[in-house]
């Protein structure tokens, strides 16, 4: 087993930077280094949702596991003005996407309706329609139509 494997195993345990340290006969560097690149792979590692009876109670989920903006923000039941359930489909509010592309009017109708085809009380052929629409206004406007 290698150093790092012995370190990893300790700190699972919860034992201390300075036990692991004594015990393996390394510098708490070498410890914190080990540290250091876990959290590194876990930023580019895509985490599995731990089961909800695995989830210790009162612990939020994290980003990464589906969570309604309800959960998110504590509250307990839909809030259908600020925060439609069929706008936040797939983890991420349309808007929050919106946003960070920095749509313009007519390119966010077209995500908008796009992502909620179907998942609101109407037609999903009349939203994608009405993307369809948006997106044509869209694209004479950029030919100078």
């Amino acid at each position: 087993m290698t150093m790092s494997a012995k370190i990893r195993r300790y700190l699972a345990k919860g034992t201390s930077i300075a036990e692991i340290a004594k015990r393996l006969g390394v510098s708490k560097n070498n410890v914190w280094t080990v540290i250091w690149k876990e959290k590194q792979k876990a930023k580019t590692a895509k985490p599995e949702a731990k089961p909800e009876e695995k989830r210790k109670p009162g612990r939020p989920k994290k980003a990464t596991e589906q969570m309604t903006i309800e959960e998110w923000a504590g509250e307990t039941k839909p809030d259908p003005v600020n925060h439609p359930p069929h706008y936040r489909d797939g983890g991420i509010e349309v808007i929050d996407f919106i946003e960070a592309k920095d749509l313009n009017f007519r390119l966010a109708n077209v995500v908008k309706y796009v992502s909620r085809a179907g998942k609101k009380n109407s037609d999903p052929v009349q939203d994608l329609e009405k993307a369809a629409w948006y997106l044509k206004r869209e694209i004479d406007a950029r030919k100078g139509a």
